[in-house]
């Protein structure tokens, strides 16, 4: 199971201990951060790669709605407040629900378990589209465990077929988001979901399958696979 990484953005140090709480009793969420304000939540932005905000709204300095339309690309955001009058602009910012203090453990795993719709729901839709034998193939995202240079083709190995795609392995890098799919070696390109162990020079996929990891590449891979 895919982890949901969140962030709990509070200025009442009681309401981050409940939320972080109701965290600990809940599959497939984990605390990368409690925050007292937006300044703090905006730091951790910078430094870690977030699905999921349980954010405040009352708060000093800058409320949460603020600093929720400051952000270009935010994560799903779950609004956990005392002050019921701020639901329509809240949902107008695409909050994923809106929790009324005090809310319970149910009410806060149904809030969840919509993150967890919407996560899965953008994985089936982001995709490769190859041309392959004269015709279109959609690869997901989800589905491809690494990709390996061959010659003049890349090949794109998933858990039941390897397709060939006329591309350099650069412009494919490029192509992949990056939080996903990063380079382990000059000839490969792995999708950091489907790890199961990093060694000193190599990494074990699916099936205890082992590809090269290159020096060079080394701290990119434990960047991106430790977030």
């Amino acid at each position: 199971m895919t982890m949901i990484r969140c962030l709990i953005v509070d200025d009442e140090p009681i309401a981050r201990q409940i939320v972080e709480q109701f965290a600990l009793q809940t599959n497939g969420i984990t605390v990368l951060a409690s925050c007292r304000n937006a300044m703090e939540a905006f730091a951790k932005l910078e430094q870690h790669e977030v699905d999921l905000i349980f954010l405040d709204i009352e708060m000093p300095l800058v409320n949460g709605l603020d600093f929720l339309k400051t952000l270009a690309k935010p994560p799903q955001v779950i609004l956990t407040t005392a002050y019921p009058q701020y639901a329509v602009e809240a949902f107008a910012l695409n909050a994923v629900d809106y929790l009324l203090k005090p809310f319970s453990l149910e009410r806060f795993q149904q809030a969840v378990a919509k993150v967890k719709v919407n996560n899965t729901t953008a994985k089936e839709e982001a995709h490769l589209l190859i041309r392959e034998r004269g015709a279109f193939i959609k690869i997901r995202h989800a589905d491809i465990l690494y990709l390996k240079a061959s010659k003049d083709y890349v090949k794109i190995i998933t858990a039941h077929k390897t397709h060939l795609f006329t591309i350099t392995m650069k412009a494919l890098e490029e192509l992949l988001p990056a939080a996903e799919f990063v380079r382990i070696h000059k000839s490969f390109i792995v999708n950091t979901r489907h790890i199961r162990m990093v060694k000193t020079a190599e990494i074990v996929m699916p099936d205890n399958e082992v590809l090269p990891l290159s020096p060079n590449y080394k701290e990119r891979l434990k960047e991106v696979y430790s977030r």
